[in-house]
Formats: structure tokens, C-alpha cells, sequence
């Protein structure tokens, strides 16, 4: 049996990669992560994804992001980037991952 590597720092530049590149259309947002889905392993690296989807990058403990402000690393297309107003906060929610 091999054991899988645990990645979250590739699995972090794939995804913010991705929502980069869907911008900040959340139904392009939303095919991305959708598409993604066959290919990564959500599961696995779920704290990873909630991290990125709400605060943009992957986040230590105690709540500072892990990315050296590098924009590669990061991504403003999350929750805590989104306007300050509840539709704006209610589209991000109805993003899923089907």
C-alpha cells in the first residue's frame, strides 16, 4: 500500500489558480469548483477549501493567512472580500459544490 502525500499547500495554488481564473463571475466560480471536483479531493482537504472559499488562502492556527502576501498564493474571490451587504454575502453562500 502507498500512502497518498498530504498536500495542501498544491491543492491551495490549484484551487485559488482556478477561482483566479473563473474571476469574479460566482456562476464561473461555481462551474470551476464543480469541475475541480472529479479531479481533487475535497474530502481530504476540506479545511484547506473552507479556508480559501471564506478567508481567500490557506489560514494557520489562530487565524493569520499562510501566504506571505504572495498573489499567486491568495485570492480575493471568498467571502471576506465580497461587498459588505447581505446579497452580496448571500451569493457567495449559494456557491456549491454539487
Amino acid at each position: 500500500d502507498e500512502k497518498e502525500k498530504f498536500e495542501p499547500t498544491v491543492f491551495r495554488d490549484t484551487i485559488v489558480q482556478g477561482l483566479n481564473e473563473a474571476g469574479s463571475d460566482l456562476e464561473a466560480i461555481a462551474k470551476f469548483l464543480d469541475s475541480a471536483g472529479s479531479r481533487l479531493d475535497y474530502r481530504r482537504y476540506a479545511d484547506t477549501l473552507f479556508d480559501i472559499l471564506v478567508a481567500g488562502s490557506m489560514l494557520a492556527p489562530g487565524g493569520t493567512r499562510i501566504d506571505d502576501n504572495d498573489k499567486t498564493k491568495m485570492t480575493r474571490h471568498c467571502v471576506f472580500f465580497a461587498e459588505e451587504d447581505h446579497d452580496a454575502i448571500r451569493n457567495y453562500a449559494q456557491v456549491r459544490l454539487r
